[in-house]
């Protein structure tokens, strides 16, 4: 099955629980780990948790499996790996903190 099949699916799962302000970052001429990353924000502990749980859910329904999730007890920064694909739901403050998106999107000097 496709990255590209895969990277819609979670986007849809997220969409489906109106997670905010969905970033989906192409970073695999800067990572030998992923190719994908979608980012996401939650408006609590509560809704990461369940945004998280849904990416899982609906991408197994498609035939996918998560190599593991991370950040499940306190919710504030849930990530699930898929190998081709990482997901990361925040908190929108812990999202600020941590700015992945222009981590991820710094290009060299």
């Amino acid at each position: 099955m496709s990255n590209e099949k895969l990277k819609n699916t979670i986007v849809t799962a997220l969409e489906d629980l109106k997670a905010n302000d969905i970033a989906v970052l192409s970073v695999a001429e800067s990572s030998t780990v992923t190719d994908w990353m979608v980012i996401a924000s939650g408006t609590s502990n509560r809704h990461v948790k369940a945004l998280a749980n849904n990416v899982e859910v609906e991408a197994k329904q498609s035939g996918f499996k998560s190599l593991g999730a991370e950040g499940n007890d306190t919710a504030e920064w849930v990530l699930v790996d898929f190998g081709d694909v990482i997901v990361h739901v925040m908190l929108p403050s812990t999202r600020e903190f941590y700015d992945l998106e222009s981590l991820w999107t710094l290009k060299p000097v």
